[in-house]
């Protein structure tokens, strides 16, 4: 990096670099229609409209913001030119930094050559998918096992985490080369697949039980499960460790009729004949506890709203709502 660029990123830095402005930042992005005038952001920091307006306009001078006056009041949003460098830093880089002190200690030494062990375990796999030709089998545990690899986060119990993913690649792949079953399955997207979208197959789960095949996936996977997120999953009856963070796939995308995306952007693949949504809701792992208690109800809401029309007749169990 050359001396100029690093100083004109130090400036953007410094400027992000306090809690009050990153809180902003994170209200805008989440906010359903992606602006907020200075009272309404002001009403959710609790501080005076004069302090929201300064660190707004920090923000707007090193280019992170747009704003526009309407009558009398100024609306601000996320630049578009710096719109995903932005969502970078909220839902990848920021939980990560939060996560990073609990993961310091932990050991990372994985197989020194993990081949001939994967090539057992596609053995094993192939008797398990009979349809499906040992060279596709073999080749899905090897991705499998490459791309939990570079998320660094499972690597001391990698490989059966990746025989958990293989199998769960290959139960997809099977369901699309079969054309679908009765049972409609739903994939939630988010960015690090370490929070929200656990939570909504979670949710979706609790409430349809098999009647709805609920699956999850990131387009830039964390390396765990976010600790904010892990007692609501245990409430749900969900183990945090089964759900581990992994990469989108094509073959998810292709095996799912509905594709919940959470923030992450036009990474999936559209593919015809698939319903799409995108669910504009918070990050449970920057939320106070509050936060992810009024996250969590958000999407609850939506996973209800989203069974009611894939199972019309399933009937809504007020008394199950997970507290």
């Amino acid at each position: 990096m050359g001396t100029e660029a690093a100083h004109g990123v130090a400036a953007v830095l410094k400027a992000l670099a306090d809690p009050l402005r990153l809180r902003m930042l994170s209200f805008l992005t989440t906010s359903p229609t992606g602006e907020a005038c200075v009272c309404d952001i002001a009403g959710v920091a609790d501080v005076s409209q004069p302090t929201v307006s300064h660190h707004l306009k920090v923000l707007k001078d090193v280019g992170v913001l747009t704003s526009e006056r309407r009558g009398t009041w100024v609306w601000y949003r996320v630049a578009p030119d710096v719109r995903g460098a932005v969502t970078a830093l909220l839902d990848s880089f920021a939980p990560a930094a939060l996560d990073a002190g609990r993961h310091r200690d932990r050991p990372l030494a994985g197989l020194v050559d993990a081949d001939a062990t994967l090539t057992r375990v596609a053995e094993g796999l192939a008797s398990r998918f009979p349809d499906l030709a040992p060279d596709l089998v073999l080749r899905t545990v090897r991705e499998s096992y490459a791309a939990l690899a570079r998320g660094a986060g499972v690597t001391a119990h990698l490989v059966p985490t990746a025989q958990r993913f293989a199998v769960q690649r290959l139960t997809d792949i099977t369901r699309t080369a079969a054309g679908g079953s009765h049972v409609p399955q739903v994939l939630f997207v988010c960015v690090a697949n370490a929070g929200r979208s656990q939570l909504a197959a979670a949710l979706l789960h609790h409430h349809a039980g098999d009647a709805v095949i609920a699956r999850s996936a990131g387009s830039a996977p964390a390396g765990a499960v976010h600790a904010t997120v892990r007692p609501l999953l245990e409430e749900l009856g969900t183990d945090a460790e089964a759900v581990f963070p992994k990469p989108l796939t094509d073959d998810a995308v292709r095996a799912a009729d509905v594709v919940v995306t959470m923030g992450c952007g036009d990474t999936c693949p559209i593919l015809p004949g698939t319903r799409y949504e995108d669910w504009v809701v918070g990050d449970p792992a920057l939320a106070s506890p509050e936060g992810v208690a009024a996250i969590r109800d958000d999407i609850d809401a939506r996973v209800r709203a989203l069974l009611a029309d894939l199972l019309p007749s399933t009937t809504d169990r007020p008394e199950e709502h997970p507290r």
